[in-house]
């Protein structure tokens, strides 16, 4: 059986440390990594036609803009480094839609960088919180 990693990044420092550990793991285990970028969305109800012609072109414009500037460096320097690796980048809720990356690509293991400032959040940050909530297999949580 292949060991799949899904790393979650998002450009940060936290995220990063990510990616470092990630590429340890996967070069150790000849395991293939999964890029994900999820953009927070939040669908309005009430929009006229018009909006959602515009939301759907900015959508569309940072869905482009993350590729290049957030997945592609951490795609091509894990390939760099000798390891298989693939991005993607998708509009939802982070835990959700990390779940269902992981369920659809058959995911091992998840990696997702801390990050926050409240005290909840400096133990786990409030998206890593609720990824380890909310998937259903392992998760390593990246100080």
């Amino acid at each position: 059986m292949e060991t799949v990693y899904l790393v979650g990044v998002d450009g940060s420092n936290c995220s990063s440390r990510a990616v470092e550990y990630v590429t340890e793991r996967a070069l150790e285990n000849n395991g293939k990594v999964l890029v994900a970028h999820v953009i927070e969305w939040s669908p309005f109800t009430f929009s006229t036609p018009e909006e959602n012609e515009q939301r759907h072109k900015r959508r569309e414009e940072e869905l482009e803009r993350a590729r290049e500037q957030v997945v592609g460096p951490v795609v091509a320097a894990l390939q760099e480094a000798g390891v298989a690796a693939e991005g993607m980048v998708s509009h939802g809720h982070v835990a959700q839609t990390l779940n269902r990356l992981a369920r659809k690509h058959e995911v091992t293991s998840i990696v997702i960088g801390r990050k926050g400032v409240s005290r909840l959040a400096q133990i786990f940050g409030s998206v890593a919180s609720q990824v380890v909530q909310t998937v259903d297999r392992p998760v390593t949580v990246v100080p």
